[in-house]
């Protein structure tokens, strides 16, 4: 690609694109980008708004469908030139605001025209704006043609059987379970679990020698979810504020907040929604024991027996040893510390062994900078840190060598 050319062609391009776009303007804008190689489209591209760029673009009462031929020149004619990050954008701007008719079917075509592992990457990309606009989203609430719908959950199943992804999607509760928020009384209110953040890294990191993607964490809330996303983009403020990676955030809705049982079944009906969306993924789920995510945690097993591989449940209403263990049994387990819950995670292969090693170390040094509410609350919590940390040590220390 020739630079000097190409530059002179995006300064066209964005004063084409200032201020109000007559007949003419649209036209030249066309005309720049159909004859641009496929490097300079993509380069183009990469550096304008493409969401003013489909606004600027008009179809006329009476002709001409200049926003038309644009929709078909990016999403069809010359889609498989532009970069998966660039398609992944141009879906995001077709979802912005009102989603009519042909923005929906032009999404569907970028979504059929991927494929394999590449449809996986695609759908991470559009999953990965760490703001409420995300692919569940896009395409459960904003995609109103329900066989626009299905043609694209269509094709992501048939890929997904040829192209398993042999990685897990990380489902996580949020109020007491990644921070003090209802009905643990145990830590300070807000409080962030020692080794939390670490037990979500080793979980997406995975159990090789050669670490999964990143990015796969996905918060699962009873929290409502309004029209804007207020509410949502709050959540994922408060969650990176406390050091949380990219993630996205699965939300409930006002009619749910009264009742463990109705908060499970919200919860089961976007788990279900994003098990269609990535069917090539397996996954684990991180809750706990006050607010329905037993009974979630159940419900997805009984669903999904073969991609559900754990349930985890932080205790922090006191469950008796002997209803944990009958939770175990249905592959539900019940942990106090984030040490004990990768110990259980090691055990079923879902993280290494220096992983548990580094939840140990986060925890123990996370523990150290909680400033508890009284010496028997502190050195309740840190007797049971001791115990796993002990459990661990024993896993994870080398063995001394044989005697001969």
């Amino acid at each position: 690609m020739d630079s000097h050319a190409a530059t002179k062609k995006l300064e066209t391009l964005r004063m084409l694109m200032a201020g109000h776009t007559d007949t003419s303007e649209e036209r030249r804008i066309l005309d720049l980008l159909r004859d641009s190689s496929a490097a300079e489209l993509n380069f183009l591209l990469a550096n304008i708004d493409l969401e003013s760029l489909l606004g600027d673009l008009d179809d006329g009462i009476f002709g001409p469908d200049h926003h038309t031929q644009l929709l078909d020149m990016l999403c069809r004619e010359r889609a498989t030139q532009l970069a998966l990050p660039l398609r992944a954008s141009l879906v995001t701007a077709l979802q912005r605001g009102s989603t009519p008719t042909l923005a929906e079917r032009c999404i569907r075509d970028l979504f059929l025209g991927v494929r394999g592992r590449e449809l996986t990457a695609f759908k991470n990309l559009l999953d990965a704006g760490n703001n409420h606009q995300d692919l569940e989203k896009l395409l459960f609430d904003d995609m109103d043609d329900p066989a626009v719908r299905e043609d694209i959950l269509a094709h992501i199943r048939r890929e997904a059987e040829s192209a398993p992804s042999g990685e897990n999607k990380i489902l996580s509760d949020i109020d007491d379970t990644f921070y003090v928020n209802l009905k643990d009384t145990r830590y300070p209110s807000k409080t962030v679990y020692p080794g939390v953040l670490a037990f979500y890294a080793e979980l997406d990191r995975g159990p090789g020698i050669i670490p999964g993607r990143e990015g796969d964490l996905t918060f699962v809330t009873a929290r409502p979810m309004d029209p804007l996303g207020a509410v949502e983009n709050l959540t994922f403020d408060s969650l990176r504020k406390h050091g949380v990676p990219p993630h996205v955030v699965l939300s409930g809705s006002l009619t749910h907040l009264l009742g463990n049982s109705r908060i499970a079944a919200k919860k089961f009906d976007n788990f279900q929604r994003y098990a269609r969306i990535f069917p090539e993924y397996g996954f684990v789920f991180v809750g706990d024991s006050g607010q329905g995510d037993v009974e979630f945690g159940d419900r997805m097993l009984s669903a999904a027996p073969h991609s559900v591989h754990a349930v985890f449940i932080h205790d922090v209403v006191e469950t008796p040893e002997t209803a944990r263990r009958a939770w175990r049994d249905r592959h539900i387990y019940f942990f106090d510390t984030y040490v004990g819950a990768a110990l259980e995670a090691f055990a079923l292969g879902l993280i290494s062994r220096d992983g548990l090693a580094r939840v140990a170390i986060a925890s123990r040094e996370s523990m150290e900078g909680i400033a508890f509410t009284s010496a028997a609350q502190r050195d309740a919590r840190k007797a049971e840190l001791t115990r796993d940390l002990q459990r661990a040590d024993a896993v994870t220390s080398p063995s001394p060598p044989a005697a001969h």
